[in-house]
């Protein structure tokens, strides 16, 4: 473990105490996943959407593995994605291959991957000004080159592989409508300190609230950003299937579906014992991609400085007109209270399919934090997304209209809004429980906002796993803020 840069902790806890945080009276540990979860588009709009729902459910376990990853959405999978790419293109000496072994507790990619709004669209500048006073320069600007390293990556894999269609690509850019002055100022503000600092900014485009209302039909001013949306679950698929078939010589990677982990307990100074409904694994090494759950395992996480689960809720809608007035682009507006975009059409007199997902805000003041249940849906939070497109694009959408479909998911938060990336020990510097998470590793609390930094942060898990099997020193990458990492962060 590096030493901890104090610089950087310092300023992790002064932005714990001017950022946005949660009550602390709810800080439980989360459940496991429902058993009887809300209907996802993404999962149950098809019979055919998800192949490897039950995969290896009635599967025997393995008695012992090198690698388990508990959780199958972008991070479990991504892991074991970047594990494969990376044995496969290192020159290593290793005396058999890597056993990785993925645990779900569900179907397949059933959790916040599988309920999202399917936004793949990276940070432009929101929020730089922050950043760059609680950080400095650098760490800030590392923000968004994290999520342009992801979401290119990503995209680069999809071309590469030919899966476009397959995963419902769309290279549509993304909007984000200023319903404000304060929010128009503020967004020029970021913009402004952003181009100073020398972050990249190829694809922002500005538009008045004129230019805005006569191309789209929304009255206020805004800005778009280069942005993807994509069907999350179909990604997810591919990413696994594509790295079993490459596992080859250097690993082997099996999926066990319908299998929640109970407990991981310790059972010797190198091994842990992973206790599922279906038997127990003897494990080397631990991956944490369970997002909110987090806390079911790693109990110290429950509270307002680890991992809150918070309830997201999402639905399907009908636009009124066709694609030529609706286009399509992906947006958010009103300080992200909600997201949006339409679903690819197949034909010319086909009425588009808009994902909306946000709302939270209608709930308060709970705001849905410290709800690990993805069983049912908040009637206040349904009826805020109900009236928002009506509301904001007049006569394109019915406000009288009922969703086709509606679920919910649960996200993990923290209070600085970033994920806890790296061993599981580093968090616990001065506990004398430490040396019993040795082996062990999380990337999860996305704060909802995951799809452009998952699968960059399950990259980061990748290498230092393999660091540590090769026995040499992980480097960081450029592109990583140094906040992610565990052992710039304290939850004890």
């Amino acid at each position: 473990m590096p030493p901890v840069n104090p610089q950087i902790l310092g300023k992790l806890e002064h932005s714990q105490k001017v950022l946005e945080t949660a009550p602390s009276e709810h800080s439980t540990p989360a459940k496991l996943p429902s058993r009887n979860p809300t209907r996802s588009f993404w999962i149950d709009s098809s019979p055919d959407a998800n192949p490897l729902a039950g995969q290896g459910s009635q599967d025997p376990l393995p008695s012992e593995a090198d690698v388990c990853i508990i959780g199958a959405g972008f991070t479990g999978v991504g892991v074991a994605y970047h594990l494969i790419e990376l044995l496969n293109n290192a020159s290593l000496s290793i005396k058999h291959p890597l056993s990785i072994v993925i645990l779900e507790a569900r179907d397949f990619c059933s959790g916040a991957t599988g309920r999202n709004g399917g936004h793949l669209t990276p940070a432009a500048f929101t929020r730089f000004a922050q950043r760059q006073a609680l950080f400095d320069t650098v760490e800030a600007i590392k923000s968004y080159e994290l999520e342009q390293h992801t979401t290119s990556l990503l995209v680069k894999i999809i071309e590469e592989n030919g899966w476009a269609s397959d995963v419902d690509l769309v290279e549509g850019g993304h909007i984000s409508l200023l319903f404000t002055e304060k929010e128009a100022k503020n967004a020029h503000n970021d913009f402004d300190m952003a181009r100073q600092a020398q972050l990249n900014l190829d694809g922002v485009e500005w538009f008045s609230k004129e230019e805005l209302e006569k191309a789209y039909g929304a009255p206020y001013p805004g800005f778009r950003r280069p942005g993807y949306n994509v069907w999350p679950l179909k990604l997810v698929t591919k990413l696994y299937q594509h790295a079993q078939a490459h596992a080859r010589q250097y690993a082997s990677l099996s999926l066990h579906t319908r299998t929640p982990v109970t407990a991981v307990t310790h059972e010797t100074t190198s091994t842990y014992t992973v206790v599922t409904n279906r038997g127990s694994i003897s494990c080397s090494r631990i991956v944490h991609a369970t997002n909110g759950y987090a806390p079911h395992l790693l109990p110290f996480l429950a509270s307002p400085d680890g991992i809150i689960p918070a309830r997201g809720q999402v639905m399907t809608t009908r636009a009124s007109v066709g694609t030529d007035q609706i286009k399509i682009s992906s947006w958010s507006g009103n300080k992200g209270f909600a997201y949006w975009f339409p679903r690819p059409v197949t034909r010319d007199t086909e009425k588009p399919l808009i994902i909306i997902g946000g709302g939270q805000e209608a709930a308060a003041p709970s705001r849905e934090l410290y709800v690990d249940d993805d069983s049912e849906t908040h009637p206040l939070v349904g009826k805020a997304l109900r009236e928002f497109l009506p509301s904001v694009f007049e006569g394109k959408y019915d406000p009288h209209s009922e969703p086709e479909m509606e679920w919910t998911g649960i996200t993990g938060y923290t209070k600085m809004g970033d994920p806890f990336v790296g061993a599981v020990a580093d968090l616990l510097a001065a506990n004398p429980n430490r040396d019993l998470y040795k082996k062990q590793y999380i990337a999860a609390g996305y704060t909802g906002h995951g799809m452009p930094r998952a699968f960059g942060c399950a990259e980061v898990i990748a290498q230092m796993i393999l660091a540590e099997i090769s026995d040499k020193e992980w480097k960081e990458p450029d592109w990583l803020p140094q906040r992610y990492l565990t052992w710039n962060r304290r939850v004890e």
